[in-house]
């Protein structure tokens, strides 16, 4: 796990952009798991999982298990890996207490775990993980992390954060950036 910190418009978040492959890097080269994020897309994104944490990819209106359940069919996920899946994603993330809930319902800490979890149902190699923490309380922060804490050695985790103490307290590695450097 790494973490990038830095200042508001350090390049961390266009960073995680162009290694998901939403942006086209300028200059350079990226390459995760022998693929370049940009150029073979449909087959790269079902490799990564992404968690914008001023965005959601869940649907707003659809209970939490049914928002899952469109999300397996674009992935193709298979029946039995996803119910696999799913309670490895349930045990981890206590989603049973609101799977069943219209996402528009959930408060902040309960769509950043969904969140998460949508972001696995693929059994994901890389999970980028772009300011998670953001707008949290302290106590669902603290949460989260012992979340990203557990998925340590199942996923390559790539982080964005603007806290030192968030990046020292959950990654292996930080790299600090200051205008796209």
């Amino acid at each position: 796990m790494i973490a990038f910190i830095g200042p508001n418009g350090a390049g961390k978040s266009t960073a995680i952009k162009m290694l998901t492959g939403i942006l086209t890097p300028t200059s350079g080269e990226i390459m995760i798991n022998g693929q370049i994020p940009y150029k073979n897309r449909k087959k790269y994104v079902k490799e990564i999982g992404v968690v914008f944490g001023q965005r959601t990819q869940l649907w707003w209106d659809l209970p939490l298990s049914e928002t899952f359940t469109v999300l397996k069919e674009i992935y193709e996920v298979e029946d039995k890996a996803f119910k696999e899946r799913m309670d490895f994603l349930n045990q981890v993330l206590d989603l049973e207490p609101f799977i069943k809930s219209p996402v528009r319902t959930l408060s902040l800490g309960q769509r950043m775990r969904a969140d998460i979890a949508a972001s696995m149902i693929h059994n994901p190699k890389v999970l980028f993980l772009d300011e998670p923490t953001l707008g949290l309380d302290v106590l669902a922060r603290s949460d989260l992390w012992d979340l990203i804490r557990s998925l340590k050695g199942k996923v390559t985790i790539i982080l964005t954060t603007h806290y030192m103490e968030e990046a020292e307290a959950l990654s292996d590695r930080i790299a600090i950036m200051k205008d796209g450097k």
